[in-house]
């Protein structure tokens, strides 16, 4: 059954519920078959049988249009503590949407925990065992296996996280600035050292937080006792990265992607004046939303227009 078939409720309740039961229950992840896919050759319109990323292997979704004739967007989707790729993707359903817009998609799977639940090494959030597992090498490296194998645009390689997802999407745009033109981070948030991020190049923002997310704070509070940058700091210091001009800061229209309040519940707050390389950095606040936000079908289309109208100059 498509991912968009099931109600936005339905999609939240086995989320969270599957994540709760990870603990016990390890994720399913694809398996290699050799015999499935001929040395060289090039899979369209479905599931490459062929896994990246080594010990940790994943699948990538290759759109019907692809060809090695023209350079393909490549988008990586991070998931929440306690989730994997697979419930993050049932949750947002990026699938139907790399089919109809025609890029590469992966959503790979963190290391698990003590607890028996996935992570990733990211900013403040959360490696809470220490373990020091180095995922901006295996993502970095992740996005080199499959431009080996298929012709990346090296302009449009996006990322999307939400929660310990969106932390760790901000730090690859931190160390990894050259690789990646833009980001949609859904209540993940920047270092709180600002010396520890120090993009070379532009890398395009979409911030999405709720206000009433009482897991990762709006305005900024902290997770085992590390303090977190809200929201608006945020954006404010990325936009400063991107050489954006700061006093500038633009109102958009309301938009309406998040179903716990009727209308347009969400609060659009934009740089764009002066940014480097026509780089933008948004904030879209929903008022009275939770940590899991109720998403609209609405919502991806409006995200992913943000990150295909900023590809790297």
């Amino acid at each position: 059954m498509s991912v968009r078939a099931v109600s936005v409720v339905s999609a939240l309740s086995l989320f969270a519920l599957v994540a709760a039961c990870s603990a016990t229950t390890p994720a399913v992840v694809p398996t290699t078959d050799a015999g499935q896919s001929e040395p060289g050759t090039k899979v369209r319109g479905d599931t490459d049988p062929v896994a990246f990323g080594g010990a940790r292997p994943v699948s990538l979704y290759v759109p019907s249009a692809y060809s090695d004739d023209k350079p393909a967007p490549l988008l990586v989707l991070l998931h929440g503590y306690s989730a994997s790729g697979t419930l993050q993707e049932l949750y947002l359903g990026i699938r139907q949407h790399a089919e109809t817009r025609g890029f590469l998609y992966a959503h790979p799977d963190g290391t698990v925990d003590a607890s028996g639940k996935r992570f990733w090494n990211a900013t403040e959030c959360c490696d809470f065992g220490k373990t020091g597992v180095d995922d901006l090498a295996y993502l970095d490296g992740l996005v080199d296996e499959i431009g080996k194998r298929y012709k990346v645009d090296p302009k449009r390689v996006f990322l999307v996280g939400h929660s310990n997802g969106g932390f760790m999407s901000y730090r690859l745009a931190c160390d990894k600035s050259s690789k990646f033109a833009g980001l949609v981070s859904i209540a993940g948030t920047i270092w709180t050292d600002a010396a520890r991020c120090s993009p070379q190049e532009p890398v395009s923002i979409l911030h999405v937080h709720g206000t009433a997310d009482d897991t990762v704070a709006y305005e900024g509070g902290s997770i085992q006792g590390v303090k977190l940058p809200g929201a608006k700091e945020t954006i404010t210091r990325w936009a400063g990265y991107d050489g954006c001009d700061t006093s500038a800061v633009e109102k958009g229209e309301p938009l309406d992607i998040e179903t716990s309040r009727p209308g347009a519940e969400t609060e659009v707050t934009a740089y764009r004046k002066g940014c480097k390389g026509g780089s933008a950095v948004e904030l879209w606040t929903m008022s009275g939303a939770e940590h899991l936000p109720a998403f609209s079908n609405t919502f991806m289309p409006k995200a992913l227009d943000f990150l295909f109208a900023h590809p790297k100059p």
